[in-house]
């Protein structure tokens, strides 16, 4: 089975935006080192908005599966975008990862609190949240749960 039929088969069972969300989480998630839930939930989360797809590579280093938290600060991002951009990372790496871009406690809890569920699903994509969360968390969601 190819890389790209294992990324189609995932595809099959959960609900995409549109034809561009769904063709992007094909094509990049075989680009990944590993099709696990980790990174099946940031790839998905990356491809929800078109700012987001556009600029992937300056959100994840594909090659060496390390995300680049400096993207929150690039000023291209959406208040949407930031929101989809930190559920990436909170789903990828099981934490708030961008708190270390800050060195004073008042600015890390700042960051910390964008994290939290009511700041992240207050969101016009949160039934695609959803679907990222029942990606990361398989075994957590009923098969045919569709979270919307």
């Amino acid at each position: 089975m190819t890389e790209k039929t294992v990324a189609e088969q995932i595809a099959g069972n959960i609900m995409f935006k549109d034809a561009e969300h769904r063709e992007f989480f094909v094509t990049h998630l075989p680009k990944c080192r590993y099709r696990d839930e980790y990174h099946a939930a940031l790839v998905y989360c990356l491809g929800i908005q078109a700012d987001t797809r556009k600029k992937a590579g300056e959100i994840y280093d594909f090659k060496s599966g390390c995300i680049r938290t400096e993207c929150l600060h690039g000023g291209w991002l959406t208040d949407e975008g930031a929101k989809t951009v930190r559920l990436a990372f909170s789903l990828y790496c099981s934490g708030t990862p961008s708190i270390h871009d800050y060195d004073d406690a008042k600015e890390q809890l700042t960051e910390c609190r964008l994290y939290a569920v009511d700041e992240l699903f207050a969101s016009c994509h949160a039934k695609y949240f959803w679907q990222a969360v029942k990606l990361r968390y398989p075994g957590y969601c009923r098969k045919n749960d569709q979270g919307g």
